[in-house]
């Protein structure tokens, strides 16, 4: 049950003496029922607020049918990990005060030779290897023993003996960190100090009450949340020893100083010495599609916008696409010619879908009359989740008015499919090895300009030994090739003034000086031929308009990402939301960590507040923070170009609707209708 402001949440009880006739009204995901229709509206408000939070995973900010949705996502993850281990974690788990990182290591150590009741494994019997199931763990006061159940292959005892440590053998873990990482997250609703779920503590037989070392350090508030009593050093001292490192665990909390960062995120507290940080810009939430249907849009539009050539499908903005998904026509050409590129793509592969044609007798072309009896042909075939009532509305000539979430379902069902076929596939493996060429090419290049560098290098220190020793500086150090550093942006580091000795060294510290500006004018030189005949970018700030050569790495690494088969998000933040940036869309979408909510930010103003929102002391805001400055001049560049491009669009339709206004004629379509003009102009090359 969801928790109202953190706090346990009543539901109300039905009314009392119904009639059988009498008009009523029900909250679909609560069934609470009511007589008055106001009261109903004021309790579905409520529930539409975001004041809710998940009880199983503690997320908050939820409307209270995305805490339900939330807690049934954790409790099916809780349930996934190996029911044998789940008790001896939680009991790990309950009241630990590490870390996440130090909790994992330490857990995932001590159940590599952890044997304890209930596990399943493998023994030696008799002279063969038998599988068996610890029913007891006895101990002599010695060494310890084990009572167990050896099992046949049909899963059935047929024998219970006493066995030594030796005699069992360790299965592999059936999980990994990752997975025993989020089994504690899921499992737990607090992290100083660790406290299991409640109602996981009662299923497994965990002790809820704190351990009679942490006793006297713990008060419980609000009902649930246990925390540290206020305490200085000699309290701690006073109280005691505490075992299991409690105490030095309890210091590094207590002093911020000594934590090496970046540590996880949720474990970083504020602290004097932290920068300012901005407030987190709120996110745009205007989407045609409903939420849950976001992050198909993004999928469906991505895997059209990256394999569009091989498609035949002349590329479409995503505003164009959501556009059309949300239009009632059935034959609009954006609709027929995506279903279509990918229905073809599909056939051509001559698998089960080809088959089913063939057996048919249907010709294979697709065309704006029959379209929508491949797409058919194509849901009826095994293992699609799509219902009957979806295919017969399409039969009828009527997918118009299918719901967003259908569609969006089709097709993600016709992208799943053609994933698999061999033309993907065979262009996903061209794409790989044409990045491999441009990856040893630009290896090849850093490593000609290195040589090249080094070989200037010592050619001017040869060239000014002689004058060095003539000027009677025989006895001065010169620095050798192996002692010069260079790094990946070519920078020479010369030696320090301090080891320059006085008797003329001044003119060789001078020389080599001049040697190094003349090196930074020839690799000046050499990038401005790399980047001649290339296009060139604006400078970041702008101001000055000066245009700045593209360097052959550059262009390199340009090149290597367009051919990226696939979009990775950029990171995560604090509370796990997934951030991703599209190359041929103007936004930086945010994903929660359930991927029931997406917003969006739209501005480079957005962007920098993003940016210095970060707290770089936390493990995922860090990686985040470094890909958003790594990819600052892209992203700003495509926020910006957006944002002008839609100021210009909307100057563009108002100057149209004051002519038509004048001349009494109706306006041109606005840019809103624009999927209505699409043609694809691949189609048939």
């Amino acid at each position: 049950m969801p928790l109202y402001k953190r706090k346990p949440f009543t539901l109300m009880d039905p009314p009392k003496d119904l009639d059988a006739d009498e008009s009523i009204f029900q909250i679909r995901f609560t069934k609470e029922l009511f007589r008055d229709y106001e009261e109903y509206l004021k309790r579905l408000n409520l529930y539409r607020q975001r004041v809710w939070t998940c009880r199983v995973s503690g997320k908050s900010n939820l409307t209270y049918e995305e805490a339900l949705v939330s807690e049934h996502h954790a409790t099916e993850k809780v349930q996934e990990f190996p029911k044998d281990f789940i008790a001896p974690v939680l009991q790990m788990i309950q009241f630990s005060i590490a870390n996440l990182t130090d909790l994992v290591n330490e857990l995932y150590d001590k159940l590599q030779d952890s044997l304890f009741e209930g596990l399943e494994l493998q023994g030696k019997k008799d002279d063969s290897v038998c599988s068996c199931k610890i029913l007891k763990v006895l101990y002599d006061g010695d060494t310890f023993q084990y009572k167990v159940d050896w099992i046949d292959k049909e899963k059935k005892v047929f024998d219970s003996t006493i066995v030594k440590a030796e005699d069992l053998i360790h299965k592999r873990r059936p999980f990994s960190r990752r997975v025993l990482r989020e089994f504690i997250k899921e499992s737990t609703y607090q992290n100083f100090p660790w406290v299991v779920h409640e109602k996981l503590a009662k299923k497994y037989g965990i002790f809820t009450e704190p351990p009679e070392e942490l006793r006297d350090k713990l008060t419980l508030q609000n009902g649930s949340v246990w925390s540290f009593k206020k305490f200085n050093k000699a309290d701690i001292a006073n109280g005691g020893e505490i075992g299991n490192g409690i105490l030095a665990a309890l210091e590094k909390e207590m002093k911020k100083d000594r934590i090496r960062y970046p540590i996880d995120d949720l474990l970083v507290r504020p602290a004097h010495d932290d920068p300012t940080f901005t407030e987190r810009p709120p996110l745009s939430l205007e989407f045609n599609v409903p939420m849950e249907c976001v992050g198909d849009l993004l999928m469906v539009w991505d895997f059209c916008c990256t394999f569009g050539k091989l498609l035949h499908l002349y590329p479409f903005t995503l505003d164009d696409l959501e556009n059309a998904i949300c239009h009632k026509d059935t034959n609009l050409i954006l609709i027929m010619e995506l279903h279509s590129s990918i229905l073809h793509l599909i056939i051509m592969d001559e698998g089960k879908y080809f088959l089913a044609i063939q057996n048919k007798k249907r010709k294979t072309k697709i065309k704006q009359s029959n379209w929508v009896e491949f797409l058919s042909e194509f849901l009826e075939m095994e293992d699609r989740e799509c219902n009957s009532t979806c295919v017969g509305t399409i039969k009828r000539g009527h997918y118009g008015l299918l719901e967003v979430h259908s569609k969006l379902q089709i097709l993600r069902e016709l992208v799943a499919e053609a994933l698999e076929t061999n033309a993907i596939r065979d262009k996903l493996d061209e794409r790989f090895e044409q990045q491999q060429a441009l990856e040893a090419v630009k290896r090849e290049e850093a490593r000609k300009k290195k040589e090249e560098l080094l070989k200037m290098v010592n050619s001017d220190l040869e060239s000014k030994e002689g004058n060095i020793m003539e000027n009677g500086s025989s006895n001065g150090h010169i620095p050798s090739l192996n002692e010069i550093n260079v790094n990946h942006s070519e920078e020479v580091y010369l030696p320090d003034k301090n080891q320059i000795a006085e008797n003329g060294e001044k003119k060789r510290h001078s020389s080599i000086l001049e040697s190094a500006a003349k090196r930074q004018r020839v690799d000046d030189e050499l990038h401005t031929k790399s980047a001649r005949g290339q296009r060139r970018t604006k400078d970041k700030d702008k101001e000055t308009h000066e245009k700045k050569p593209v360097t052959m790495g550059e262009h390199l690494e340009r090149e290597i990402e367009k051919l990226s088969g696939r979009t990775n998000s950029l990171g995560k933040d604090r509370n796990y939301n997934r951030y991703w940036f599209f190359r041929r869309e103007g936004r930086i979408f945010v994903e929660n960590s359930d991927s029931t909510q997406w917003g969006y930010y739209s501005t480079k103003d957005e962007l920098d507040a993003l940016l210095g929102s970060l707290n770089p002391k936390g493990e995922r805001e860090r990686g985040l923070k470094r890909q958003l400055e790594k990819h600052y001049n892209k992203i700003s560049s495509a926020l910006q170009k957006r944002s002008k491009d839609i100021n210009h669009r909307l100057q563009l339709e108002e100057n149209i609707l004051r002519r038509s206004v004048r001349v009494r004629a109706q306006p041109r379509d606005s840019s809103t209708t624009g999927f209505l003009r699409y043609i694809n102009k691949w189609k048939g090359l």
